[in-house]
């Protein structure tokens, strides 16, 4: 048996170009192109790689994008003032702190500075709250993007057993409120579970999102069950490679011989957080501008 890949490069596609489709009629509508707003604060690489392409996808989709780079050494009142200033701006419906910030910067205190109404990353408290009580709100784009490849893959998950391996406010917590909003039985695990492996091998749905290389094993995957797989690690370069390969948290040659579906990294679920990116941006665009769409549309 072999699992059937999920591949999420070919979803994230398919959905940038929906966006792009409603994000060309909300500017007939409104009068504007929707608006992101990504803020980044210092010069790490990763980070300057990530938020270019984020700038570019959002273009590309037919939405205006405004990039806010400041130096390293920016204070707590500079980049709250910021937020404030794109809070207060009619052309920006959603804003993105990119994360991580400098170690002297309060990330807690900027992102619930971020308007609910423009918080296209779903982290403050009030979208949270949200979408704890089942009302309408912005979702963090990692889990969001992962529910759609399982309801893609799967069409409804009524009733299926959903195990989560992580507890972060960005994927393991909001992707168990989402499975529980789809009426699955959910059980969120994590580093201190007892019994780790038997409580995987009863779950349906397999969400990995813990950071840790290829944890989890093949014989701890219910034959059948579909692995959505978050994690993205770099191994230690073999001998004479410049790097290390990309894994995710599960051992994916193990798991894809007893999954009925999987996601690869890279590949899988990484695609998505872009393209849902996007997604949450002109969900609030219509919002703000009292727009109607459609529920369900994106």
């Amino acid at each position: 048996m072999s699992a059937a890949v999920i591949d999420g490069k070919a979803f994230a596609a398919t959905l940038r170009a929906r966006i792009a489709d409603f994000a060309a009629t909300f500017e007939q509508s409104a009068g504007r192109k929707a608006g992101l707003a990504v803020v980044l604060v210092g010069e790490d690489p990763a980070s300057q790689v990530y938020v270019a392409s984020k700038a570019k996808q959002t273009v590309e989709c037919g939405m205006a994008s405004f990039e806010h780079r400041l130096p390293a050494e920016t204070g707590q009142a500079e980049l709250i003032a910021l937020v404030d200033q794109l809070n207060a701006d009619p052309a920006v419906d959603g804003i993105l702190v990119q994360l991580p910030l400098p170690a002297h910067l309060d990330e807690q205190a900027v992102v619930e500075r971020i308007s609910p109404d423009k918080d296209v990353d779903g982290l403050t408290p009030i979208s949270t709250g949200r979408l704890a009580l089942g009302l309408p709100g912005l979702v963090p784009c990692t889990p969001l993007g992962s529910l759609m490849l399982l309801k893609d893959q799967l069409g409804s998950l009524s009733g299926l057993n959903a195990v989560v391996i992580g507890r972060s406010i960005l994927v393991g917590k909001p992707m168990a409120q989402l499975l529980l909003a789809e009426s699955c039985t959910v059980t969120i695990a994590h580093s201190r579970t007892k019994d780790l492996a038997d409580v995987v091998r009863r779950a349906d749905i397999v969400v990995a999102a813990v950071g840790r290389p290829e944890m989890v094993k093949g014989d701890w995957i219910k034959p059948g069950a579909t692995v959505i797989d978050v994690g993205i690690n770099r191994l230690p370069p073999a001998e004479g490679a410049a790097k290390g390969r990309l894994v995710g948290d599960v051992d994916y040659a193990e798991a894809a011989q007893v999954a009925g579906a999987i996601t690869p990294v890279p590949g899988g679920v990484g695609p998505m957080t872009i393209a849902v990116l996007l997604r949450n941006a002109l969900v609030a665009a219509h919002r703000n501008a009292g727009v109607a769409l459609a529920e369900g549309a994106l």
